[in-house]
């Protein structure tokens, strides 16, 4: 069985109190970039390719055995190894649940959402998994208890198994739907060969209340979204990293109505209208994908 794990952006972002154990309190919106929110075309570099096949007794070793759980990867490099990857473990949750169910798999991840750009990747992947086993086992789950397995993989996790626009608080588990859509714009993705780690761009944070009640954003014109709304990693991590800056100014200085980071980064985001996007130069490496 296949699917397609696509990324998310973030829109606004507030980092609102600091909890135990490194964790903090957000406000945010997620949006899905995904081929049903592109109404012409979708650029399928934003998205993963999973499938997972039952392991055939041909096709095991002699050191593995009929319940073996199998990640094969291509595309980009996946870090880390094969038990820590989120796809691996999505399969476990499901397999200590129904293990009579759920045997031997061989699961292939053809990665190509950049890892560590803040779009949520390897979230998805994880999400997508519990989702495809559902399906391809029907296992009958809710997605209201998928959402909670998901959230044992991660505090993002659970908006993937939605996968609509939800505003969402807490650590980013505590989702609401909003009524949010951006399908008459095209979306422009700038992923720059930059790394910005996510523990040390919360430590730059001090905590405080929300600038703006993003529960209010679908009633919010695009057109003032850039004087009303922001992402409170931009500005420590642009310091650090300016050339973030200078795309984000890019974007803006040829037509964007709407730009920002996403997440803590380093992926910069466009609103354009229909059809429209900006010629980006700067002098480092990235990536480039658009949504039409």
């Amino acid at each position: 069985m296949l699917c397609f794990p696509n990324c998310k952006i973030n829109i606004g972002l507030y980092v609102t109190g600091r909890r135990a154990a490194g964790y903090h309190d957000i406000e945010t919106i997620f949006y899905p970039v995904s081929i049903a929110h592109a109404s012409v075309n979708a650029d399928m570099r934003l998205h993963d390719v999973l499938e997972a096949v039952p392991v055939s007794s041909a096709a095991i070793s002699a050191k593995e055995d009929a319940s073996a759980i199998r990640l094969h990867t291509s595309g980009l490099a996946v870090a880390g190894n094969d038990d820590d990857n989120l796809v691996v473990k999505a399969v476990h949750l499901l397999k200590k649940r129904f293990p009579s169910i759920i045997t031997g798999l061989d699961i292939y991840l053809s990665k190509n959402i950049p890892m560590g750009a803040g779009l949520g990747g390897g979230s998805a992947d994880g999400a997508f998994m519990l989702r495809l086993l559902n399906d391809y086992f029907q296992l009958k789950l809710s997605k209201t208890e998928l959402a909670g397995l998901a959230l044992q993989l991660g505090s993002d996790c659970p908006f993937f198994i939605y996968n609509t626009p939800q505003f969402a608080s807490g650590r980013g588990e505590q989702m609401t739907n909003v009524n949010l859509d951006l399908s008459a714009y095209s979306i422009q993705v700038i992923c720059p060969h930059v790394h910005v780690a996510t523990a040390k761009a919360f430590s730059l944070i001090t905590p405080h209340k929300a600038a703006y009640d993003l529960r209010k954003l679908e009633d919010l014109p695009v057109e003032i979204w850039k004087d009303t709304i922001s992402n409170d990693f931009e500005m420590p991590v642009f310091k650090q990293h300016p050339v973030l800056a200078e795309i984000k100014q890019q974007l803006y200085a040829q037509g964007a109505i709407y730009a920002a980071m996403s997440g803590s980064g380093s992926a910069i985001y466009g609103l354009f209208s229909k059809g429209n996007k900006a010629e980006i130069k700067v002098g480092i490496g990235f990536d480039g994908f658009f949504l039409e």
